[in-house]
């Protein structure tokens, strides 16, 4: 097997810029090429099915449909709140990021979507839910995944400056 492409259980260094409606929300420019682990769902799906194969140095501009990005817009994913349940200090406003725990104790992003002085509405779509992202997208480095990364899932950064 050819470690020279994109596959499965190597590690994936690869510079990128994503755009969404022209605009670039997105881009390894400040902080450096990411790394991922490929074939274990560390970035979106549609985007990583796209890499297989590329080699080092190669670039390729991908469209991503929100079915293989962040899943289409949920018109359901929004829960009313009562103003109370909120510390009367917090300043709430449209589009504010909560870290909102459920009766289980998981953990999940909300956004502010409206809110009045009796109710505040949130919104639990991912903020590119129903989005068609476009990534450009260049390889510049691949090697093998060690055992550690494999059990683990995800790559572990390296935080080698040199």
């Amino acid at each position: 097997m050819s470690k020279d492409t994109v596959q499965n259980g190597l590690v994936v260094s690869m510079e990128y810029t994503l755009t969404v409606d022209g605009e670039i929300l997105d881009s390894s420019n400040d902080a450096g090429p990411l790394q991922f682990l490929a074939g274990y769902d560390n970035i979106v799906p549609g985007l990583e099915r796209e890499m297989v194969g590329m080699k080092i140095g190669e670039s390729k501009d991908v469209v991503v449909l929100p079915v293989d990005g962040y899943g289409e817009f949920d018109e359901d994913a929004f829960m009313e709140v009562p103003r109370s349940e909120f510390p009367t200090d917090m300043e709430l406003e449209a589009g504010l990021e909560l870290n909102v725990s459920d009766e289980d104790g998981q953990h999940q992003m909300a956004f502010v979507a409206s809110f009045n002085e009796e109710v505040v509405r949130l919104d639990f779509n991912h903020p590119l839910a129903g989005a068609e992202l476009q990534f450009n997208v260049k390889v510049v480095g691949l090697r093998e995944a060690s055992q550690e990364e494999l059990d683990h899932g995800h790559a572990h950064d390296e935080d080698h400056h040199h």
